[in-house]
């Protein structure tokens, strides 16, 4: 796509180049004949010329976002990175197609804290901060940080995980439920977390939706919900996507559940009900090893393709792709 737009770019200098030139040969060597005589047609000038190639540049341009389920670099994840001194290990694997975006999104499931204890058990849960060095590899871009265990470490870990994140040029999405803008080749998305395990009330979701979607072109929602494990979403999950897609959102990203669920297309917007475990220590069942990378490609403001991906998780922290 860069080489195709540098060569329309190069195109258009040389037009805006010799467009005046032909033109004044073709006005001074016009016949005196009336037979032969016309007046000769407006062309536009090149700034205008300029702009109509840019807007046609900009409206062809695809612009693709990858989206993975949940990662928690804590626990045995957090152990095998540090027997291994490589805090990259996790993502070694999926860095190169991750990058490739224009944007890449996570679930961050387990804050950085300094003094993690090294552990495989437990459910409280936290990553070393030298973890951030795996995000980076990948080029992740936003992070949402509205679920069940960022708190875990309390305030403190919070603080330090948005902290580390912003100073790497990674963006945190929540816990709070603030709408972040991200500007990718003239189009406006706009992102929502939302922790839904410990309860919420429909009304306030549907009408943050609502309330937002005007200041963007794009609205991607992300839910952190369901029952764990659970194979399908349940109904409630269900009645509320389809009532947060009609109030406006363009594409729901779910996880928590630890397991693949269904994808549904509703009103010409995608549901993703739970990608699954991207990076994690759940190494008791295959269908907690699995997970889903979402491609969604956007023209002209719409999102017209989704493509996913499987991975599996090796070493209880290491994902790679099935092939």
């Amino acid at each position: 796509m860069k080489e195709k737009f540098l060569l329309i770019l190069l195109s258009s200098l040389v037009l805006i180049i010799l467009i005046p030139f032909c033109y004044s040969l073709v006005t001074n060597c016009e016949t005196t004949s009336s037979a032969y005589h016309r007046s000769p047609e407006p062309i536009s000038s090149p700034p205008q010329l300029f702009g109509h190639l840019l807007e046609e540049i900009e409206k062809e341009e695809l612009i693709t976002l990858i989206t993975v389920g949940d990662v928690m670099l804590g626990r045995s994840v957090n152990a095998k990175m540090r027997s291994l001194n490589d805090f990259t290990y996790p993502f070694l694997k999926t860095a190169e197609f991750l990058r490739s975006a224009d944007l890449t999104f996570i679930n961050l499931e387990s804050p950085f804290y300094d003094d993690c204890p090294i552990t495989n058990t437990g459910m409280i849960l936290c990553a070393d901060p030298r973890a951030i060095e795996g995000l980076i590899l990948a080029g992740i871009d936003l992070a949402n940080l509205a679920n069940n265990h960022i708190r875990n470490y309390g305030q403190e870990g919070l603080n330090l995980t948005k902290s580390l994140l912003q100073d790497n040029f990674l963006t945190p999405l929540g816990p709070e439920q603030n709408l972040i803008i991200k500007k990718i080749k003239g189009t406006k998305f706009g992102f929502l977390g939302f922790d839904l395990t410990s309860g919420y009330q429909e009304e306030k979701v549907v009408e943050a939706i609502k309330k937002n979607k005007p200041q963007v072109d794009l609205l991607i929602v992300s839910f952190h919900w369901g029952i764990e494990y659970a194979q399908e979403p349940a109904s409630w999950q269900i009645e509320l996507a389809h009532q947060v897609i009609e109030a406006g959102a363009d594409l729901i990203l779910g996880h928590h559940p630890h397991v693949i669920q269904k994808v549904e297309d509703y009103h010409g917007s995608k549901i993703v009900y739970s990608l699954g475990n991207f990076v994690f220590d759940q190494p008791w069942s295959e269908e907690t090893k699995k997970g889903l990378v979402g491609i969604f490609t956007f023209q002209d403001k719409k999102l017209i393709k989704s493509e996913f991906k499987e991975t599996y998780i090796h070493n209880y922290s290491q994902p790679d792709f099935v092939d």
